[in-house]
């Protein structure tokens, strides 16, 4: 199979890419122009091509593969670039247009499939089970912009003729998880044995390793239905205090943990996964326990 990867070094898009090529996979791997992250495939043995193109110029994915290695047609197209703040609403704006353009650069090679990757920011606040048939009602720039970018791939898709579906990405750890997010902090914290205070994490949370998310996401791509919407998570939520207190467990931290008030927003996370399962058989395989310890002890997944 001959695949596209945009966001190909991020962090999602690193273990998708990853998958695709140890899978025996030839793909083609989009990155930003000079990003750092780029060198994360030095090493990586299989049939990988990395591509520089800014977002700017996803129109040209089809004629950079066409004009520098010859190849006319692909199969599946995954779009994971996504840039810019929450609350960015020009970059977020601007974001729909690189989702578009990315369908179009899939279907001008031909692909058979366009998988795009949209987000839990997309239902908003809710305190309900979140199926992909609820009403969406997305709180920031990031999430509308997604919801967007949803629907107008959709409509842009049939026009063209290709497949599409779509995955909604809840919460990711594990390689190459940037610092900064709460549970790589989190980790830090409780492996030095440092006190901390965090809010009431009363909510509700799902936490999927990349790796799982990756499969996946390659699940989709491969015996996903088309038109489809699927569910990105594990979809065993609980409290987050609970996964507060079984990191602590996992790595025999005494660090001193003071629960405050509720967030505001107050989102919790109650994703179903039924849909994914159900049409293509994928299950997470790893668990919690063994995701933060390889994690910490930086050993990646494979």
């Amino acid at each position: 199979m001959k695949a596209i990867v945009t966001g190909a070094a991020g962090f999602a898009g690193y273990s998708l890419t990853r998958e695709l090529v140890q899978m025996g996979h030839q793909v083609y791997a989009v990155l930003r122009p000079g990003s750092a992250h780029n060198d994360r495939f030095d090493g990586l043995q299989g049939d990988i091509y990395k591509i520089e193109l800014d977002c700017t110029e996803f129109d040209r994915i089809g004629d950079v593969i066409r004009e520098e290695y010859g190849v006319s047609e692909c199969d599946v197209f995954y779009h994971l670039a996504w840039f810019g703040g929450r609350d960015d609403f020009a970059e977020q704006i601007a974001n729909i247009d690189y989702c578009i353009s990315a369908m179009e650069s899939a279907a001008s090679l031909h692909c058979k499939r366009f998988v795009g990757i949209g987000s839990q920011a997309e239902y908003g606040v809710t305190t309900d089970t979140m199926t992909e048939s609820m009403m969406l009602s997305p709180v920031n720039a990031y999430g509308a912009a997604k919801t967007a970018a949803m629907y107008l791939s959709r409509r842009r898709a049939g026009q063209l003729g290709i497949e599409w579906c779509w995955g909604r990405i809840f919460s990711l750890y594990g390689d190459m998880e940037p610092a900064g997010r709460m549970l790589p902090d989190l980790l830090r914290k409780l492996a030095a044995g440092e006190a901390m205070q965090l809010s009431s994490c009363r909510q509700n949370w799902d936490y999927l390793h990349v790796v799982d998310a990756a499969r996946a996401i390659i699940a989709i791509g491969e015996r996903g239905h088309a038109d489809e919407i699927y569910n990105i998570a594990r979809g065993d939520y609980k409290p987050l205090r609970e996964f507060v207190e079984q990191a602590r467990d996992v790595l025999h931290s005494d660090s001193d943990i003071s629960y405050g008030s509720d967030p505001d927003p107050f989102i919790s996370l109650q994703p179903d996964v039924t849909r994914l399962m159900e049409h293509t058989g994928w299950r997470p395989e790893v668990s919690f326990e063994d995701g933060i310890m390889k994690y910490v002890n930086r050993e990646v997944i494979c």
